[in-house]
């Protein structure tokens, strides 16, 4: 498969106005919906607790993603620490709120790029990366100059500024979400963010603009929009009003990997709602419910 990201073809000079344009935000810390206003530059901490400096977690090929990202050499993936979301049923709260993982210089993470390339991954996949934007971005620029040229997935949570995102267009090949609520009062129960469903709503349109649906060559996908949602038990995530507006707003050719795999655990016990698993028959609900609204790009 031949693929020529649209970050290779930036200039150094583009690249660095928008790394500038990112630090300069991180003095009055505005990297992420929160609009937190710290100082990252002189250490001070906001919601995410990420610092200037990034914290990584762990970086190796990874085969559990899509069957599209993985192919045979399996997904790029970078797992960084801490994260702009607070879930009670975070499957990886060790990292997302504690204190795993290392921090590394922008000029290892460009390196941690080019490893994966050489290790045969398809794709650079960032999980949990709002929070690390600037860095990211400046972590690219060198790593394209050193002949990194695979598409690099930006795995989310979801709650991501439509600035920040802008200033991503012609970087970012595969915007993968990964969509939770619907209603605003449960964001805000579970996840200790109230304005979650407008924020999700304008960040999907505005990725949706810059990449389109979901582009597949040789078994892979090269570049678009695949929306991960996770189903929670007792109708919890609204599925049903985010199809439907995903089919009404988006596209009906939107990728969608519908996600039945959830399972209690950090803080649900505090939440006896979901301290369950979803049922089949909600999962089942599901499916159902995208095939009616024409979305033919579930999974």
């Amino acid at each position: 498969m031949k693929y020529n990201p649209s970050y290779v073809k930036l200039s150094k000079e583009d690249f660095q106005k928008r790394i500038e344009s990112l630090r300069s935000m991180m003095e009055r810390c505005v990297i992420c919906p929160h609009c937190c206003g710290v100082n990252r530059l002189k250490g001070e901490i906001g919601f995410c607790k990420a610092r200037d400096k990034v914290k990584i977690s762990s970086c190796f090929p990874h085969f559990g993603e899509e069957d599209v990202l993985v192919g045979r050499h399996g997904s790029g993936t970078i797992f960084f620490s801490y994260c702009n979301l607070r879930c009670v049923f975070c499957q990886n709260y060790t990292l997302s709120q504690g204190i795993e993982g290392r921090e590394v210089s922008t000029e290892e993470l460009a390196m941690m790029m080019l490893k994966l390339k050489e290790q045969g991954c398809h794709n650079i996949n960032l999980v949990s990366p709002s929070h690390y934007v600037p860095q990211i971005v400046e972590a690219i620029s060198m790593a394209a100059s050193e002949g990194l040229n695979i598409p690099i997935v930006y795995n989310t949570g979801g709650y991501d500024s439509v600035a920040i995102l802008k200033l991503l267009q012609d970087i970012i090949d595969i915007y993968m979400p990964d969509t939770k609520y619907m209603d605003e009062e449960l964001g805000k129960k579970y996840s200790k963010i109230g304005n979650y469903p407008r924020v999700l709503k304008a960040g999907l349109k505005e990725m949706h603009r810059q990449v389109g649906d979901l582009e597949i060559k040789d078994g892979l996908a090269v570049k678009g929009l695949l929306v991960r949602h996770l189903i929670l038990p007792n109708r919890l995530a609204g599925t049903k009003e985010l199809l439907q507006f995903i089919s009404e707003e988006i596209s009906t050719n939107t990728y969608i990997n519908l996600m039945g795999q959830y399972y209690p655990t950090h803080e649900v016990y505090k939440y006896p709602e979901l301290t369950r698993r979803a049922t089949r028959e909600e999962v089942r609900e599901a499916f159902e419910y995208a095939e009616t609204l024409g979305l033919d790009r579930v999974i």
